[in-house]
């Protein structure tokens, strides 16, 4: 596989959303009838069930406990980060309020100092239990350093799900300056389902889904206020990747009969690029810059990414993309917008209809053909007028 780039080297050839399509099916199916939901196993219960196969990023401008109520409560779920401005500041409306006022020259250096607040544990479990008032299920995140000491806490104030996050998640990493995160060892001890991401890769997926996860999250740089790619050379695009990490997914099932489901996480902001992420072989999808859109988000209409603060290398911005409607716009409709962004459900369920899927399963089934021209083949106008796929 792959192109020579020079004497003795080669690369893979690998594909984005604006890369690929998706070919209608012979028959067609009913977008009421079909079933999207998403299952996330437990190991001395039934399944976590939602309704919808999303899940809202765990970024401090999509996630708070406000909208993870909300979330929830439409059939998806919202991951709120322990290392945010939600578990350092008691009073992080004030804060959020400093971020979305700053001036863009500034915003860099006022993340930085930000989030050098120490996380305050008793905080972490009040973000817990305060979800959980709510009557809905409660997932949160951290980085591995901290997952250990984090993830017993938010266990024990109710949190239903655990999502140990990095830039690169590997099983082998390496360091003689802190203690790895042992994480068959984690995800043996916790009660909860615990997701584990972010990877692109085939071997490293398989290798992390034999220490026993939840769920495994897919994607490294894809994000919308994400610049790792930029500071760092460093990622897959999401299409190879969402398809060599399920490959892995389905060797796992193959060799264990265990079934770990694998979550597309970034690079996605409109219903087509939802729609592919799943037809490549995603069980469900992760999305922030989407629902930064929403009324309800806590960023009122900024974002910015998980590792825009890091002290030596920021890898991440703060970027405005406003506030178009409400949650339940952005998921079900009615759409007011022309671009996509809004009824992302309703895209899913009538993109399975017109492949002939029923459910996800078959719907990862769906022919994909390579198609560059997928975008612009037709929209002349809408280009040029910068409206529909013509909007940036």
């Amino acid at each position: 596989m792959g192109m020579w780039i020079g004497r003795n080297r080669k690369a893979r050839v690998t594909y984005g959303f604006d890369e690929i399509a998706l070919v209608p099916g012979r028959v067609t199916i009913n977008p009421n009838e079909v079933d999207i939901t998403f299952r996330l196993a437990r190991r001395d219960a039934e399944p976590l069930e939602m309704k919808i196969p999303i899940l809202a990023s765990a970024m401090d401008g999509v996630v708070d406990v406000r909208f993870a109520g909300a979330m929830n409560k439409l059939g998806g779920l919202a991951v709120l980060n322990l290392e945010g401005v939600q578990t350092r500041y008691k009073n992080p409306q004030e804060v959020l309020q400093k971020i979305v006022e700053a001036d863009k020259s500034e915003i860099t250096a006022l993340l930085q100092r930000i989030y050098q607040e120490p996380v305050q544990e008793d905080l972490i479990a009040a973000r817990v239990r305060q979800i959980k008032d709510s009557g809905v299920l409660a997932a949160v995140s951290s980085i591995p350093q901290r997952a250990a000491e984090f993830g017993k806490i938010a266990q024990e104030a109710g949190a239903d799900v655990f999502v140990v996050q990095s830039t690169v998640s590997t099983v082998r990493h390496i360091s003689s300056e802190y203690k790895s995160l042992d994480l068959e060892k984690f995800c043996r001890e916790m009660r909860i389902p615990v997701i584990v991401g972010n990877t692109v890769g085939y071997d490293v997926t398989f290798e992390i889904m034999e220490c026993g996860p939840a769920a495994v999250l897919v994607g490294v740089g894809p994000g919308a206020a994400c610049t790792s790619r930029g500071v760092l050379g460093l990622g897959v695009p999401q299409v190879t990747a969402t398809v060599d990490c399920a490959a892995a997914r389905d060797a796992y099932f193959k060799k264990t009969s265990r079934y770990v489901p694998i979550i597309t996480d970034g690079g996605m902001s409109r219903g087509g690029d939802v729609c592919k992420a799943l037809a490549c072989g995603a069980d469900a999808v992760m999305v922030g810059s989407a629902f930064a859109k929403a009324n309800e988000a806590p960023g009122r209409g900024y974002h910015w990414g998980m590792a825009t603060p890091h002290a030596n290398l920021p890898r991440g911005t703060r970027i405005k993309v406003g506030a178009t409607g409400s949650l339940k716009q952005i998921l079900f409709g009615p759409a007011e917008v022309d671009d996509g962004s809004q009824n992302l459900v309703g895209a899913v369920t009538t993109c399975m209809g017109n492949v002939g899927a029923r459910n996800i399963a078959e719907f990862q089934q769906t022919e994909i053909i390579i198609a560059p021209s997928i975008k612009t083949e037709g929209k002349l106008f809408q280009t040029v007028q910068s409206v529909g796929m013509g909007t940036s």
